[in-house]
């Protein structure tokens, strides 16, 4: 048994690779990102450097800070226009203005300019990459059609990330090696636009967005604002989040102020230490691939926030070059585990309409945990020295983890409840055809409703105003007095009257004991009809379905699709469905 889950949990971390890799449109959405976040991380690395001979580890600090405040007030101003439109088409425009300001901050440190005006373009670039994560994230699960391909998406993503976060600051050390920070700079910009080229050739169904015209930017910003505080569960990933993101500024000082003052590595082993980040992320990004069909990821998520805190405090306590190399891999893994697991749960929690605006509130949170934990950091290290203030910045991580653990696997039963009901629809070859956040917006409308044998759902001639879903049992489907089809699991009736906006066409009564899910006229017709290849099976079931029951209708087919069922082999036709 044990050797079977372990071969079922390697066959499904294969496939969360080869799955995005066959897929065009994931694969090109997931390159833009590893070149978007290997520009960030190389970024990130010369422009500590620039700060630190500008001002030593408070200049560091000052400039994390400084750099993330203006993103932080921007992410939730521009995130509802990725909830516009399409999402690809901001991703494009992002990574051209990352691409142009960072070009430009080479330019100026290769004249020998001011820092000053590094600085504002550094402000610049990260207001850009700071819409670039919430669009990209909204943008996937628009390209997935299960919750499984979702994890499977995230778990690429993740590691790219970590490629990323390995890939920048190796990269930055390198050049750093050989030349200065102005090459650093030119490498990033052309990684950006590389970004930027990759996602217009991106061509996929979107789903249905409401007009722009007349919505109003402050009331849409508010929207998304009050979706996380009215839900806690979005509330405690997203303050998690902060808190790991505090800890990720508090690394920008340390990676600098560790290597120079602590290891004596001097610059260039500020980006050697980010790079054994790097390595720890990779190699957890392949562990947490394992992790495509768990129900734990609030578990993992967990864990994961621990591991970007712990470690710190291990590098105050031994301060030695391989241990400190050793316990900052940690991190990465740790990161990874976030990746997989924070980001697949906000993806499956947060309503499409808007996922962008929620990643916007995670990004303005991400920013300011970032600056507000390098400026601190850059405090500690100068009030109480830099073993004391690893240690007491280490441990914010851990203990807020601690005291969410129980909630955090609450959550991991609801999400597994929600995942048998989008499973229970795509049985429905209608509903089949739509993308995961669609499915999910029905499945967020279902309701409950049992029916014993023998009793109507509803007679032929009602008004209607609900669809159904078998959840188990069997109804019968009876017109003028015959019998038309027997449903079972899986199988969904009701679409005619609500497509057509006519009178129930026949009546369906429960030959046993019967479960069903339901949804109610608006949610249905929303859903189903603002998404084209729905919208198409739908109006070509309708016409079998009229034929079968009404074979004198004109216009319609000569002939109904049909299907065998039965587990012991009786053909008993049955809808096409």
């Amino acid at each position: 048994m044990g050797e079977t889950v372990r071969a079922h949990r390697l066959s499904d971390a294969a496939s969360a690779f080869t799955s995005n890799a066959r897929n065009p449109n994931l694969r090109r959405a997931q390159l833009s990102f590893l070149g978007a976040w290997t520009a960030e991380w190389a970024f990130t690395v010369a422009l500590g450097i620039v700060a630190y001979r500008d001002g030593g580890a408070a200049a560091v600090g000052l400039v994390g800070l400084l750099r993330m405040l203006p993103s932080a007030i921007c992410a939730p101003l521009l995130s509802p226009f990725a909830d516009r439109g399409r999402r690809d088409k901001v991703l494009v425009v992002v990574s051209t203005a990352r691409g142009v300001a960072t070009g430009a901050a080479a330019v100026v440190a290769a004249l020998g300019g001011a820092p000053a005006v590094i600085y504002a373009l550094a402000v610049l670039s990260t207001i850009a990459a700071t819409l670039f994560r919430p669009a990209h994230s909204a943008l996937l699960p628009s390209l997935c059609h299960t919750g499984h391909e979702l994890a499977s998406a995230n778990v690429v993503r993740g590691m790219l990330d970590s490629t990323a976060t390995l890939v920048g600051p190796l990269l930055a050390a390198v050049i750093l090696e050989v030349a200065d920070v102005d090459v650093v700079f030119g490498v990033a910009a052309a990684a950006s636009l590389w970004s930027a080229a990759l996602l217009l050739r991106l061509d996929y169904d979107a789903p249905p967005r409401p007009p722009a015209a007349g919505r109003r930017l402050g009331r849409e910003v508010v929207e998304g604002v009050l979706a996380v505080v009215r839900n806690r569960d979005l509330a405690l990933v997203l303050g998690l989040a902060a808190a790991q993101s505090f800890t990720r500024g508090a690394l920008t000082v340390f990676s600098v102020v560790v290597s120079i003052e602590l290891l004596g590595r001097g610059e260039p082993g500020a980006g050697t230490l980010m790079t054994a980040v790097g390595v720890g992320a990779v190699v957890g990004s392949l562990a947490a691939s394992l992790l495509v069909g768990t129900r734990r990821l609030g578990a993992w998520f967990a864990l994961g926030v621990t591991l970007w805190g712990l470690p710190l405090v291990l590098v105050g306590l031994l301060p030695r070059d391989l241990a400190a190399l050793f316990f900052l891999a940690l991190i990465g893994g740790g990161n990874a585990l976030i990746d997989v697991a924070g980001f697949t749960l906000l993806g499956r929690m947060a309503p499409d309409a808007v996922l962008a605006r929620v990643f916007g509130v995670l990004e303005s949170l991400v920013a300011v945990s970032i600056g507000v934990g390098a400026l601190v950091t850059s405090f500690a290290v100068d009030a109480w020295g830099v073993r004391t203030a690893l240690v007491a910045v280490g441990l914010v991580c851990p203990v807020l983890a601690a005291a969410s653990w129980w909630r955090l696997r609450a959550l991991d039963r609801t999400v597994g409840v929600h995942d048998e009901d989008v499973r229970l629809l795509q049985h429905v070859p209608m509903l089949r055809t739509l993308p995961l956040p669609s499915v999910e917006q029905l499945v967020r409308g279902l309701e409950a409703r049992e029916v014993p044998a023998g009793a109507l759902v509803f007679e032929q001639g009602d008004v209607g105003d609900r669809y159904y879903v078998v959840e188990s049992g069997q109804v019968d489907v009876v017109g003028d007095g015959r019998l038309l089809a027997t449903l079972g699991a899986g199988e969904g009736f009701g679409e005619i009257a609500l497509l057509r906006r006519s009178a129930r066409t026949a009546s369906v009564a429960a030959r046993t004991d019967v479960r069903l899910r339901s949804l109610d006229a608006d949610c249905f017709l929303t859903v189903v009809l603002g998404y084209t290849p729905s919208a198409r099976e739908a109006a070509l079931g309708i016409g079998r379905l009229l034929e079968r029951y009404d074979p004198d209708d004109p216009g319609q087919p000569d002939q109904t699709p049909t299907r065998p069922v039965g587990s012991d082999g009786d053909q008993q036709e049955v809808r096409e469905r």
